[in-house]
């Protein structure tokens, strides 16, 4: 059961999750498996420790739900089986794009129309019949914009969530993001639109600021003031809260600066006033 606040586990990180103590504000870690599908050795050995002491939640990369390739049966495969080998009830991957007779190595965007909510929609029933379970799309951050749109990022999410009749996994750091980089929607107007009942998952992260209107969704910073505002109007308009976790890729900081940034989660989970979301 995944609960409160979390950090993304990196193999730079293994000895610090190992040498967590009792009052760590981290509650589980989250992990790609397309990293560990076929990892071995000791880094696997070290990643099983750190799994057997605290609930693990899976995020894809590379389902490419929005794509127009065959599903890759071989990856759904390999994450319904990590799914059981490690007790993990959930999984989520991103609203986008990402393979075209071979993996593009990004996240691309979809364009926000109709027809692409029933084609993703459709992809993501296929993938929970085969996991038999719901999963969680995520908000992706994006630097083009389809001039095709017929709504909005927030009101795109939600029909496709609907259609599949999924979660949603909503990424704070992105809604800012592109808000900032786009002009189109901002951030309070995505959280009035975004579906609240479906919300079953967070992430917060860090962002390098290239130019006024030009940020860069890195995951290799602090997170920034403006973002944690964000956080915190998310969770006002939450009806619970949900497991949150924080999204550090490189340039690890102290673990120390991790583990309190996490616990700025957890105060703000607390402050909320409200029930928790176990997932």
């Amino acid at each position: 059961m995944i609960q409160y606040a979390g950090l993304g586990y990196r193999r730079d990180l293994a000895e610090d999750f190992l040498s967590l103590s009792e009052s760590s504000p981290i509650r589980f870690i989250e992990a790609a498996p397309e990293n560990w599908l076929k990892m071995g050795g000791f880094a696997r050995k070290q990643f099983d420790r750190v799994a057997e002491k605290l609930p693990l939640a899976l995020h894809g990369l590379s389902l490419s739900l929005g794509g127009q390739a065959p599903l890759d049966k071989e990856l759904l495969g390999g994450i319904k089986q990590m799914m059981a080998q490690y007790r993990c009830s959930f999984f989520s991957d991103h609203l986008s794009y990402c393979h075209d007779g071979g993996h593009l190595y990004d996240l691309l965007p979809l364009p926000f129309t109709a027809e692409m909510v029933k084609h993703t929609a459709q992809r993501i029933r296929e993938v929970q019949d085969f996991l038999g379970c719901r999963i969680a799309v995520e908000n992706t951050s994006y630097y083009l914009h389809s001039p095709l749109a017929e709504m909005n990022e927030a009101e795109f999410l939600n029909a496709v969530a609907d259609e599949a009749d999924c979660h949603i996994h909503l990424d704070v750091n992105n809604i800012y993001v592109n808000a900032v980089n786009h002009n189109l929607l901002l951030p309070e107007d995505f959280l009035a639109t975004v579906n609240v009942n479906r919300v079953n998952y967070i992430h917060i992260a860090g962002h390098d600021v290239e130019a006024p209107d030009l940020l860069i969704d890195t995951h290799g910073a602090a997170v920034l003031p403006t973002v944690w505002d964000l956080l915190e109007q998310v969770y006002r308009r939450l009806p619970v809260i949900p497991p949150t976790l924080l999204e550090r890729d490189f340039n690890f900081p102290p673990f120390a600066e991790l583990e309190a940034e996490v616990a700025k989660i957890a105060d703000y989970q607390q402050r909320s006033g409200k029930e928790f979301l176990n997932v």
